[in-house]
């Protein structure tokens, strides 16, 4: 499994907070502020747990992408390495 695109996500989300670019969806996201950072999170959990329940595997997988990156976003809103969530998942999985 090639996780490399996780990487270049992680890379641009951080880029865009560190050096923002005008029309950037994540830069509207940073923009939105914490309460609009969850409210989009629950949206888009809404949306993963709607196709879970009745649609297709092909629109899971595209929902649990959108939430995930979503969930990177708020990380990096908040200064929470995304480093930290892997290395809890490694603890927890030891």
């Amino acid at each position: 499994m090639d996780l490399k695109i996780i990487e270049e996500l992680l890379e641009t989300v951080r880029n865009r907070k560190q050096t923002p670019k005008e029309g950037s969806y994540t830069n509207k996201l940073f923009n939105k502020g914490e309460n609009g950072l969850v409210k989009k999170l629950g949206e888009e959990n809404a949306e993963l747990i709607k196709a879970f329940l009745v649609e297709n595997d092909e629109r899971m997988a595209s929902e649990a992408a959108d939430y995930l990156y979503h969930v990177i976003v708020a990380l990096e809103y908040r200064g929470v390495p995304f480093e930290d969530v892997l290395n809890i998942l490694r603890h927890r999985h030891s």
